[in-house]
């Protein structure tokens, strides 16, 4: 089972800002903060860790396509959910992709999701538990 998942961003304030209030929409809450950090949980799930990158690390910019992470996605409880999401988004400026095919971008009718990028352009995917 996974524990955690630590990742470093470029700029902690914009991250916070996009991350907290994302997460807080499917019921993940900062558990805690430091001075270049911080942590959303969801009750007993695996936490997130987010973590200001050193001055000196700072000029490898982060690429999906690269080795390394592609993205992050989070199982939700329904189709609705995932809507209600998308609005969210939509009205916080944040950048969906396959917008053009949502919410079946992934190719069929029983797969739910909505993929967007954080900050960093981290992909991140919400994809709805149940075909209801």
């Amino acid at each position: 089972m996974l524990h955690h998942v630590e990742i470093y961003v470029s700029n902690l304030d914009a991250s916070h800002a996009f991350w907290a209030s994302l997460l807080a929409q499917i019921g993940y809450e900062e558990s805690d903060r430091w001075g270049d950090g911080f942590t959303l949980a969801h009750e007993d799930d695996a936490y997130l860790t987010f973590v200001q990158v050193a001055e000196k690390h700072a000029h490898r910019h982060y690429h999906r396509s690269g080795v390394g992470l592609n993205h992050l996605a989070f199982r939700v409880k329904d189709r609705e959910t995932v809507d209600r999401l998308r609005q969210f988004c939509r009205e916080n400026d944040v950048s969906c992709l396959y917008d053009e095919r949502y919410p079946f971008a992934n190719g069929g009718i029983d797969y739910y999701a909505l993929f967007i990028e954080d900050p960093d352009r981290i992909k991140v995917e919400f994809v709805a538990a149940s075909a209801d």
